[in-house]
């Protein structure tokens, strides 16, 4: 371990910003907290803005951990204490002074605090604490705050801080109890689950009493989440969708990230993986998670033992309507709202606007552009007033084909617009066949 005493703030920042690159659960949204008129800065939603990084992470924090000193040995972080890696500390003042000062130049909106664990859990939790509360009540600090509570700390310091900040999380690292104990030995699934737990009563607890008194501290008003990397050991899909279902469920979380695991440690329990992170099965977890939270799916439907993966072809919402043409196609005209959002192409927004606009008339194809369906990928399940867009067939292997080639154009013969809907297979050979 490489400890360097003397150290200005920019060559701290440096190693700090880049220690924290590989905790992807930060989110700015879902707060909101006006200024008062004595302090600096806001946390309305609006006010948050969002830039993207070269692989598609979202970046709007001024984004650090307090310390890359850590007294675990997780095989799979690059702050592991059996790493030869230059060690630095922050103190309070100096991420105050850097958040302050990035604010005033408009580099940053709020700010994202992760840390390694400094001699003990406690101990860490503490720092961390007193740089958010100079944050709220020296600086007067009223912006976007995410604090990662260190778990094995104190009930009472994840107390105080989560009345300062205005989302906690507590990763879950992997997957699985299995996997922790592989990869990450100092550190057991109890103890993760014990703050969250604490952090969802606290929350439930504190909305209670804003509603009664509205001048009561609101307890991370934005929730609490989570992140679990993906791909350092051998868990499915299916177990992974399974995992982040029961974390929704039973602590209410406002986000699952995910984190497709990167090879920065040689180590021979870790993968190799040649093809690089995972960056596409992150991506297909990420559309799932959406499904579930935003569409109505559960995760049987959309993976099973069966099917434990998620086709790399296709997004999970496209496979899922190929495994279930016997739902399709769906008649824009009376299909309702959540019938709807099992379209592939068509989104919360756009169900809605369908839902609203058949009220003044029937809708056709053309109606439905305008109102933001993606019909690319719609135009196999829907029908409108009884006609596809197209001359189509109802038949899995057609419709891969022609959504995996964009170029590909569907054949219509001339004066041909619309298809009448058939109870039969009109297919003969030597003509276009017809199924809907």
């Amino acid at each position: 371990m490489i400890i360097q005493e003397q150290m200005s703030v920019g060559e701290k920042l440096n190693i700090l910003s880049d220690a924290a690159k590989y905790d992807v659960a930060c989110t700015s949204s879902g707060s909101s907290r006006k200024n008062d008129g004595k302090g600096m800065g806001n946390c309305e939603p609006a006010g948050i803005c969002h830039s993207f990084a070269a692989d598609g992470r979202c970046i709007s924090l001024l984004k650090i951990l307090f310390t890359n000193e850590c007294i675990y040995d997780c095989k799979y972080c690059i702050n592991r204490s059996s790493n030869d890696v230059v060690r630095t500390s922050f103190t309070p003042d100096e991420i105050c002074e850097l958040t302050m000062g990035f604010y005033r130049r408009n580099y940053i909106e709020g700010l994202f605090l992760s840390s390694g664990v400094l001699h003990n859990p406690g101990y860490t939790m503490e720092l961390l604490y007193e740089t958010v509360y100079k944050l709220r009540n020296v600086h007067h600090f009223q912006g976007y705050i995410h604090l990662k509570a260190i778990p094995g700390a104190n009930e009472e310091i994840i107390q105080r801080a989560g009345y300062l900040v205005d989302r906690m999380s507590v990763n879950l690292e992997l997957p699985t109890a299995d996997g922790l104990k592989k990869l990450a030995p100092n550190k057991t699934r109890k103890n993760i689950l014990r703050p969250m737990r604490q952090i969802q009563l606290a929350a439930k607890e504190s909305k209670q009493e804003v509603a009664l008194y509205h001048h009561a501290p609101a307890f991370v008003p934005a929730g609490q989440s989570t992140q679990m990397i993906i791909g350092a050991t051998g868990e499915s899909d299916y177990e992974l969708v399974h995992v982040a279902e029961s974390l929704y469920r039973q602590f209410e979380l406002k986000r699952v990230f995910y984190s497709a695991y990167v090879h920065v440690n040689e180590d021979s329990s870790l993968p190799a993986l040649p093809g690089g992170p995972p960056l596409l099965r992150e991506h297909r977890l990420y559309q799932a998670d959406w499904l579930m939270r935003f569409y109505g799916f559960r995760g049987e439907e959309l993976l099973s033992e069966n099917q434990p993966n998620f086709n790399v072809m296709l997004d999970p919402k496209c496979d899922w309507a190929l495994r279930h043409l016997e739902r399709f196609p769906v008649e824009i005209n009376r299909a309702d709202y959540y019938t709807l959002l099992r379209v592939p192409g068509i989104g919360t927004t756009s169900a809605w606007r369908i839902v609203g606009a058949r009220k003044y008339g029937s809708l056709d194809f053309e109606h439905l552009k305008k109102i933001g369906v993606v019909l690319k990928r719609a135009l196999y399940f829907i029908t409108c007033n009884g006609r596809t867009m197209y001359p189509i067939r109802l038949d899995a292997d057609y419709i891969v084909r022609n959504m995996m080639n964009p170029r590909e154009k569907l054949p219509v013969e001339p004066g041909i617009t619309y298809e009448q809907l058939s109870l039969f297979d009109t297919s003969t050979v030597g003509k276009k066949e017809m199924v809907v």
